[in-house]
């Protein structure tokens, strides 16, 4: 396939870089640089910075506010967003429930949330996981019991991104018990300022609180924000999970981290051990970025309810990259590395590098991603 630069796309990702360094605030880039992540007043103000210039959600459909760019020039903005760096769009409105909602939601669902989504207006959080069903999501025990119009639920969810935020979720839950776990599953969006929502952070390695539980004790839910059809939310959070980890390559941030592991090396890029780990990982991230080159170029496309073995391999050699880089900044970062304080943005080396353990297991386990390829791929 050839691969030669292209005179107009690089004058699009030039278009990208000079309007993310003319419009983001140098405070937030210093913040990110350092690891770190933008608060919600920070990520809102960028949000809608990027939706006056057409950019909140150029992934979906024109009729949404896309912008039409076909699949390189996605993936250019992406690129410039991580490696500049500047904040990236609250996946779980712009990522995940949005292609959920254009592709499967009601005309009702689309009107009301999406242009709030774009905007941000409205947090998202995900409510997929559970105590005793992580990787193995369908063995799920949240349910929600119809009754009239409105579903009554019950349950609790675990590792809940900013759910301490948000304003709504979107969850799975058990709607026929009598059903095969993975037939009986619902899709919900449910409202965070309800009676009977408890959220209740997680204290994480790093000295965070990035993540929660929440449990619901007889929430009322219309049933008009049911998505899709009754009981076939397994199928919705397949599609889901097929477009998250095709994001989760983030070549741009594999690069802005080695660009970083650079800068704090010092005298240690001396060092013939160390300089040929940096050069190998660099070559690694390069290959990952051919590779991704390769699937937009294609213009593959995630079929509905279908397991896409590509977004697995790009979610596995992505976060086995950002780990491996984080841990490099660790290594350069030496005596400094043991000056960092606990905080809730993972602003240094080491409260980054014990936050990225989480990479190759959210998302679904970099286990279940090997199953997926061995199942679609090799046929085992």
């Amino acid at each position: 396939m050839h691969l030669a630069p292209d005179p107009e796309l690089a004058a699009f990702r030039q278009e990208v870089r000079a309007f993310i360094a003319a419009n983001l605030p140098a405070a937030v880039r210093r913040t990110l640089e350092r690891g770190g992540r933008a608060d919600r007043a920070e990520l809102t103000a960028w949000t809608r910075t990027l939706h006056a210039r057409g950019w909140a959600v150029p992934h979906w459909p024109q009729r949404w506010g896309g912008t039409g760019w076909d699949p390189l020039r996605l993936m250019i903005f992406r690129d410039e967003i991580q490696r500049f760096p500047a904040p990236e769009t609250l996946s779980f409105g712009t990522s995940m429930l949005g292609p959920v909602l254009y592709t499967f939601g009601s005309e009702a669902q689309q009107q009301r949330f999406l242009p709030r989504i774009a905007t941000l207006e409205d947090w998202w959080c995900q409510g997929f996981s559970e105590p005793g069903a992580g990787s193995d999501l369908a063995s799920l025990t949240t349910r929600a019991v119809r009754e009239g119009e409105a579903y009554i639920l019950d349950g609790q969810k675990a590792w809940t991104s900013y759910a301490q935020y948000a304003d709504w979720m979107f969850l799975l839950a058990r709607t026929d018990k009598t059903a095969t776990k993975q037939r009986g599953i619902s899709f919900l969006l449910v409202d965070l300022r309800s009676p009977g929502i408890t959220i209740q952070p997680t204290r994480t390695i790093d000295g965070g609180a990035e993540v929660n539980e929440v449990f619901f004790d007889s929430v009322r839910v219309p049933a008009a924000n049911l998505v899709g059809e009754e009981h076939r939310g397994w199928d919705y959070a397949k599609f889901l999970l097929a477009h998250e980890r095709s994001g989760h390559a983030r070549v741009g941030l594999a690069k802005l981290r080695l660009r970083l592991v650079r800068e704090a090396a010092g005298d240690l890029l001396a060092d013939p051990g160390f300089h040929r780990r940096l050069v190998a990982l660099e070559a690694e991230v390069k290959a990952l970025e051919m590779t991704q080159l390769r699937v937009v170029s294609e213009e593959r496309r995630v079929a509905t309810g279908a397991s896409d073995p590509v977004a697995s391999i790009l979610k596995i050699r992505g976060s086995e990259l950002q780990q491996a880089a984080a841990a490099l900044w660790l290594e350069a970062a030496g005596p400094d590395a043991q000056r960092w304080t606990e905080n809730d943005d993972g602003s240094d080396a080491a409260s980054a590098w014990l936050n990225l353990r989480k990479l190759s297991i959210y998302g679904g386990s970099n286990e279940i991603q090997r199953t997926i390829i061995a199942k679609t791929v090799l046929g085992l």
